[in-house]
């Protein structure tokens, strides 16, 4: 038994050694794709491309207005002189956003009277508008801080000394809030998930298109030597990617492992194992190669999606944080993420070492049983 799967095995990694393509599209696609989502993917907004409008024209005002352009958030892209220009612009999406003060504000703020900035965003980009209202926000509050112990210090010279209360920022696993360090290990077995999906499904339907896979099983080889053969290569070239883009994605954007390596090695094989099982079901499903690449974009979309890579779990419709417990992609990020940024091991992650073997065990048994039954 095991001499015919070790055969299987050889033949498989011969035909890897003479398809140059297929090295290639191992290697440098995962590493190009560690790269662009390593820039790329960011929650950071930064000079956001402004519009002012001064109908006040005080000290205060342009006090208010160059807090803008002093906090590196922002850059001013014309100062306007009428609200037509404003609807113009932003209705050629030229801005994405502007900033206007009304007369009566530095009057306002000297009597003591609230004082409002109006804000006006172009709605479309929701992500942007909301992450530059933050901006704005605490601008604006730093600002009327400031205004609020000048005029104290004024009127008040013994008021100054009075005590405040002042916030200090202690992140923990991710000092600087440094957005890379949360996508790297993300892209990681995103790619992975690609990666492994694509070659189980392609390469059995391939062997089925061509007409090869049912000379195979006129051979003494039974079904589930056959499977074993299969599917043992692609769970050793998906190890193989997992430790080539981590260690490029950890060492070129300085994102630190601070886990134990073995227990990010069993929570990796767990997660092959069911992205194995999810290729081969598909590949019981389909009869082209066409086919094949169908149903995967099928899956790894909304695998994608929801596996809290950048979309929050809990902030989903309860229903898709059910249908997200069928996700392996969803454990695994934990697992990536843990062991990376925390450093923790099986005490704190066996929640999520349990539910992939589970999802595992349940995929294969599902795909061989399939397979079995559709190459009989």
């Amino acid at each position: 038994m095991f001499s015919r799967i070790w055969h299987i095995v050889i033949k498989e990694f011969i035909e890897l050694r003479r398809d140059r393509h297929a090295r290639f599209w191992l290697i440098i696609p995962p590493i190009v794709q560690m790269l662009v989502f390593g820039y790329a993917a960011t929650f950071e907004i930064n000079q956001v491309q402004i519009a002012l409008i001064d109908f006040d024209h005080t000290l205060e005002s342009r006090d208010l207005l160059a807090h803008f352009t002093d906090s590196g958030r922002f850059t001013t892209v014309k100062v306007l002189r009428n609200e037509g220009e404003l609807k113009s612009l932003i209705g050629r999406s030229a801005v994405p956003m502007a900033a206007k003060i009304e007369p009566g504000f530095a009057e306002n703020l000297r009597k003591g009277n609230e004082a409002h900035l109006q804000v006006i965003l172009d709605g479309t980009n929701s992500n942007t508008a909301l992450i530059s209202v933050g901006y704005v926000n605490q601008i604006a509050a730093t600002y009327a801080n400031q205004y609020a112990r000048d005029r104290l210090e004024r009127l008040m010279p013994s008021a100054a000394l009075a005590p405040t209360v002042g916030m200090e920022q202690r992140p923990w696993y991710n000092p600087d809030l440094n957005s890379q360090w949360f996508f790297v290990p993300g892209v990681i077995g995103s790619i992975t998930l690609i990666l492994v999906v694509n070659l189980t499904s392609f390469a059995i339907v391939r062997e089925r298109e061509v007409g090869t896979l049912e000379q195979m099983m006129v051979s003494p080889i039974r079904p589930v030597e056959l499977i074993l053969g299969k599917t043992v290569p692609f769970f050793l070239v998906g190890l193989a990617d997992v430790i080539l883009v981590a260690t490029v994605g950890s060492l070129w954007f300085q994102v630190p492992f601070r886990g134990n390596p073995l227990v990010l090695l069993a929570g990796t094989a767990l997660f092959l194992l069911s992205s194995l099982g999810v290729g081969l079901l598909i590949s019981t499903l389909c009869s082209t190669q066409q086919q094949a690449f169908a149903s995967g974009f099928f899956f790894i979309n909304p695998a994608f999606i929801l596996s809290g890579f950048a979309f929050p779990i809990t902030s989903m419709p309860k229903v898709l944080q059910w249908i997200t417990r069928l996700d392996p992609l969803r454990y695994y990020l934990v697992i990536l993420r843990g062991t990376f940024l925390k450093g923790v091991g099986v005490g704190v992650l066996w929640p999520q070492m349990v539910s992939l073997a589970v999802l595992t065990a349940v995929l294969l048994v599902i795909s061989v049983s399939r397979f079995r039954k559709s190459i009989d």
